[in-house]
């Protein structure tokens, strides 16, 4: 419902700006201009699924590969205390705790559309534990919570737009886009544990917390003893390193387990065939209502409106051309992911807008369409403190995307 708005409220203010043009200036050209926007990103959104098909296909191949070595099942057994303390009211032995698993891996793999049949069924386990079912229990909660926060190791999507859209390293981004999430991903699990009453401190989390806060405080001060040239080549450098340490594990895994490799690697790609169909009209329908509004001047007349408050407070106002992007994150991932690639084709793709949309895009997942979603699928009605602790999540994962693409690229 709310896409729904997002929707025809594009169209509705591109023809109001439109009129009000015709009306100051007399020009006729402007919806020439629109009904040209309209066909053009028809034409872009139909390449740009293209292209993101050889992605997908990639990387649920490689999933599934690691689904068959078995490789999950192993990392799910080293992740178990800790989702144990996030999770107390699940039983080890519970079918729910793999599927948590599961579902948690795909979305740390940056495959969304994996993750959520993953999601559904995780909420169905959960649901069975569940003596009210109208109403979501502490497990269905935090769950849910860490999926919106959409914890991300891999942003395989956000690279191929990036590819697509010709940057000179499309991983260049990695880096910023993992503390962001991380940053969302902590804020939501500490709202959620303080509201459920769960005792964080103890030794599993402790060790987590304390590896991440490490990992960040060597970044950012790598980060202030290095030129940003050399801070740049080196930590896009580290990110294509792990991309393919990450491909060649599960691949040698696969032959170390004597699998069929290639004939895993081959069904899992036909399923993200089949996602990457799935998601044309949306992302189509997305990239021309943004293509209108933008046409119209709507945007430009926002952008314009926005940079000339923040410098007028003395700040720097180049974060604000990516505002479009979280703003819409927490509403429409198609809806983010057009206004991603909107702001790439505009300012360019290795350009700080550009890349601070991206890393935007990466933070955190889409809060509405989860809660609805996996809600939805149980029967669930009420849904508690759910949705105000996810915002928060997705608005420190803003804060942190902006602050860090400030410390890698400007």
């Amino acid at each position: 419902m709310v896409l729904n708005y997002i929707f025809v409220g594009f169209f509705v203010i591109a023809f109001v700006m439109a009129l009000g043009h015709l009306f100051l200036t007399g020009d006729f050209l402007i919806f020439e201009r629109i009904m040209k926007a309209c066909f053009d990103q028809s034409k872009n959104g139909f390449e740009i699924s293209l292209y993101l098909t050889g992605v997908l296909c990639l990387w649920l191949g490689l999933l599934k590969i690691a689904e068959r070595t078995g490789i999950i099942q192993t990392l799910a057994s080293w992740a178990s205390p800790l989702l144990s303390i996030l999770f107390p009211s699940v039983p080890k032995n519970h079918p729910a705790m793999g599927n948590i698993f599961m579902n948690i891996s795909a979305n740390m793999l940056g495959l969304d559309n994996a993750a959520t049949p993953l999601g559904l069924k995780t909420m169905e386990s959960l649901q069975s534990l569940n003596p009210c079912k109208e109403d979501p229990t502490d497990a269905m909660l935090m769950f849910l919570g860490l999926n919106a926060s959409g914890l991300t190791i891999i942003p395989s999507s956000v690279i191929a737009f990036r590819m697509q859209a010709g940057a000179a390293n499309p991983a260049d981004v990695f880096l910023p886009i993992l503390m962001a999430t991380t940053a969302s991903t902590l804020v939501i699990m500490l709202l959620m544990a303080m509201k459920q009453r769960i005792n964080l401190w103890r030794r599993p989390m402790i060790m987590f917390l304390l590896v991440v806060l490490s990992l960040f405080a060597s970044i950012v001060w790598l980060g202030a003893q290095l030129p940003p040239e050399e801070f740049s080549r080196i930590s896009t450098g580290i990110s294509s390193m792990v991309l393919v340490g990450i491909i060649l594990a599960f691949v040698f895994g696969g032959v170390r387990r004597r699998i069929n490799v290639y004939e895993s690697f081959i069904e899992g790609a036909k399923e993200g065939f089949s996602t990457a169909v799935g998601i044309i009209p949306y992302l189509i329908a997305m990239l021309v209502g943004i293509g209108v509004f933008r046409a119209s001047g709507a945007m430009d007349l926002l952008a314009e409106g926005l940079l000339s408050l923040f410098e007028s407070l003395g700040w720097d106002s180049r974060w604000v051309e990516a505002l479009p992007t979280m703003l819409m994150k927490p509403l429409s991932g198609s809806g983010a992911r057009g206004l991603m690639v909107d702001a790439m084709q505009t300012h360019g793709a290795d350009s700080f807008v550009g890349r601070l949309a991206c890393t935007v895009q990466g933070a955190s997942d889409t809060t509405f369409y989860i809660i609805a979603l996996y809600f939805g699928a149980i029967g669930i009605r009420r849904t508690a403190y759910a949705l105000p602790y996810s915002l928060l999540a997705d608005l420190a994962g803003a804060v942190t995307a902006t602050l860090v693409t400030y410390l890698f690229f400007a």
